[in-house]
């Protein structure tokens, strides 16, 4: 799916003029099998929390007889909601955002984007997610699936790719499209704390945080204080949380060029 997506990109970019889209996806990817190498280590450990609840039963859909497809169903749902309520902490929390900064940092965003997530975040997130997961009962093959689905729609909607407004509008009354993305990685702060679901887009329109621009090709993309090329390497990527910067600073608070 990143393979199609980036290539269809060179064809068809919403913001055209990209020209170090090697090395950035690169980059990334570097980033990417660092914690793909973590994600491997928190397996077993979410293996045994999961198994855990399941055999006792534990966990809200354990509580009750449910059918399998409604548990599936259940499970897909209430993880798909946990994300979007775990990705609006990392912007609320000083120390989650330091860490979750590097993902939008990324002025150069395409479909690599969405696996340019920084080693810290991905502990913290399976931290949370081996109290989470058992809370809702949920097994590791209903986790699979939902990875195996909310994955190529992550890699779409962080693409930098130019689709119809009216595909658009159509997809994003369920998924999370690009132009809702864009939005999300705006330097402008009232649209960088909007749109923070990853899969369904119902979460952001239930929880009163769905956001769109009107012109998204005019959203400018990344964080202030992140132009420096050391910042776009891989060893700048990973020091980024731990060097000194003012909180209020990683954003921009004036209202750029086609912001609503």
């Amino acid at each position: 799916m990143l393979a199609v997506l980036w290539t269809i990109e060179s064809v068809a970019p919403m913001f055209p003029g990209r020209k170090r889209r090697l090395s950035h996806v690169a980059t990334n990817l570097g980033l990417a099998l660092i914690n793909a190498l973590i994600a491997s280590g928190f397996a077993v450990a979410i293996l045994v929390v999961t198994e855990w609840a399941r055999t006792r039963p534990f966990g809200l859909l354990n509580l009750a007889p449910l059918p399998a497809w409604l548990h599936w169903l259940g499970a897909i749902l209430l993880i798909d909601c946990w994300q979007y309520w775990w990705h609006r902490f990392n912007h609320r929390i000083p120390l989650l955002w330091r860490f979750h900064a590097v993902h939008h940092s990324d002025a150069e965003m395409d479909a690599s984007s969405g696996v340019r997530f920084h080693t810290g975040e991905m502990v913290f997130s399976f931290l949370a997610r081996l109290a989470v997961l058992p809370l809702i009962g949920m097994t590791v093959s209903q986790l699979t699936l939902y990875e195996t689905l909310s994955l190529p729609v992550i890699l779409f909607h962080h693409s930098n790719l130019r689709i119809s407004s009216r595909a658009d509008r159509c997809l994003r009354w369920l998924i999370v499209t690009p132009s809702m993305h864009y939005v999300h990685h705006s330097r402008w702060q009232p649209e960088t704390d909007s749109n923070y679901t990853s899969f369904f887009s119902v979460w952001d329109r239930l929880f009163g945080s769905f956001r769109l621009c009107e012109k998204p090709a005019e959203i400018s993309l990344g964080l202030d204080n992140y132009a420096e090329p050391e910042w776009r390497e891989l060893p700048g990527m990973l020091a980024a949380p731990f060097r000194k910067v003012p909180s209020g600073d990683v954003v921009t608070q004036a209202k750029p060029k086609g912001a609503d």
